[in-house]
């Protein structure tokens, strides 16, 4: 019992369960917002007020086309803000901390004058053959 009480206390677990609580409630926000804002102003627009009453019959089945329309709407407003204010930023961040490779020695060709990799024996510019130089200590 103490094992399981000390995986559900970790780090990680709370913060996933407090994510995930964040995002149902985020979502339901969201989804507010779509039919509540988004629909209406779209509405005003086109002359539909509202795409959850929106289906069509085929054999006595009701096909309700509207309410997928509005959750459409909600998943590409919710997919938007998750990559523009957490991937982009988060990303962003990533690369300002991540080591950049060292760039490898080089050296002049004598013959075109042409940056060489310090270890090449022929020069990818002009092709002539280089002499192995000593690498610096």
């Amino acid at each position: 019992m103490s094992g399981f009480r000390a995986f559900l206390l970790r780090g990680n677990v709370v913060d996933l369960a407090v994510a995930v609580v964040i995002g149902a409630a985020f979502g339901a926000v969201v989804a507010a917002f779509v039919a509540d804002l988004i629909t209406p102003l779209i509405a005003a627009i086109g002359g539909q007020p509202n795409f959850a009453n929106l289906y069509f019959t085929l054999n006595h089945s009701k096909f309700l086309y509207g309410a997928f329309i509005n959750a459409l709407i909600a998943f590409i407003i919710l997919a938007a803000v998750i990559y523009f204010f957490v991937v982009v930023p988060y990303s962003k961040l990533m690369d300002r901390f991540k080591p950049q490779p060292e760039p490898a020695p080089e050296r002049t060709c004598p013959y075109c004058l042409s940056n060489v990799n310090q270890a090449a024996t022929r020069c990818p510019f002009c092709t002539s053959q280089l002499e192995a130089e000593a690498a610096p200590a």
